[in-house]
């Protein structure tokens, strides 16, 4: 490929994604473009990045109905007290890519099924924008139940919920999981540091890829943000092409 064809497949992909989720802002930024950015660099994480405290268990027979059923109607922490539904999950049982986010939000509690606010709803255009829809994807949270104000969840509230992610991950087997915002990327790779300084890099977690990236809410609020997603999309999108080929 030469320089010039590369540039024009750049700038045909960004405006591919900015026009897939009209409406959002996305548009405006396309129309103003220049010049595209470099292509996507897999980063390597420093020696003293945080990575995976277990591997990923062997294959195994447990299916997400089990799970769910464990589960029960859980009041393990006291997130349940306010709930209006448990969100487990929705998607593909065999999906290759898997979301992660921190928790339910007020549409979510309401209809018992995550991100389909308005958050969400740039979710499932993003994902579109990456040639795949919802029905190829599996999406989950950190924690099942809202936090009472949308506040983060609290570590024991994390702890309670997370054998119950850390299942559905191995029963799904994901080559490629994307952790939406800074609560979630933190509590997957037991870190603290920023959202903004993690993104757009590849950790490994449960056999899969994982890669940060800003939370749909965050986007909402900082259109600045948005060409950065782009590119993190671009990386998970060429992992998952990497794999199938």
């Amino acid at each position: 490929m030469t320089e010039k064809e590369w540039l024009t497949e750049q700038i045909r992909e960004r405006l591919s994604f900015y026009h897939s989720i009209t409406g959002l802002g996305f548009a405006r930024e396309a129309r103003t473009e220049v010049a595209p950015t470099a292509p996507a660099v897999v980063a390597v994480p420093r020696p003293d990045a945080p990575l995976s405290e277990k591997p990923a268990k062997p294959a195994k027979d447990e299916t997400l109905e089990v799970i769910r059923a464990d589960l029960g109607d859980c009041t393990r922490c006291v997130l349940h007290e306010k709930r209006t539904h448990l969100v487990f999950g929705v998607g593909n049982l065999n999906a290759d890519l898997m979301f992660i986010g921190e928790g339910p939000g007020f549409e979510e509690d309401r209809q018992g099924i995550p991100f389909v606010g308005p958050a969400g709803q740039l979710l499932t255009k993003i994902i579109n924008a990456i040639d795949l829809s919802r029905d190829d994807v599996y999406i989950a949270n950190v924690v099942k139940c809202r936090p009472p104000g949308n506040r983060d969840p609290e570590p024991e509230e994390v702890a309670e919920c997370r054998p119950f992610l850390d299942r559905q991950i191995d029963s799904i087997r994901p080559k490629v999981i994307c952790a939406l915002g800074r609560v979630a990327a933190q509590n997957l790779l037991k870190t603290e540091e920023g959202i903004t300084r993690i993104r757009g890099r590849i950790y490994s977690y449960r056999g899969a890829k994982l890669v940060p990236t800003f939370h749909p809410a965050y986007l909402l609020r900082n259109a600045e943000k948005k060409r950065e997603c782009w590119e993190d999309m671009k990386l998970i999108r060429r992992l998952l092409n990497e794999h199938s080929s």
